[in-house]
């Protein structure tokens, strides 16, 4: 949990890079109206921006309130 805290260049560069994939994978996706290629590359950008927001909650984590 303070890696991230203490490691804020790369969370950035991490959360960028993730969230542009994801945003690349979902527009991508999204153009390929019919196809079957298109949902599973859609699903995959959700899996990356979805890792980018975790990525960003991370340091903000209470570590009391996970059981």
């Amino acid at each position: 949990m303070k890696f991230w805290k203490e490691h804020v260049g790369l969370r950035v560069w991490f959360i960028a890079l993730f969230f542009a994939v994801g945003m690349c994978l979902v527009i991508g996706g999204w153009k390929m109206t019919g196809d079957l290629m298109g949902l599973f590359l859609m699903v995959i950008g959700l899996v990356f921006l979805l890792s980018a927001i975790m990525i960003y909650n991370k340091p903000y984590e209470d570590p009391k309130s996970r059981r």
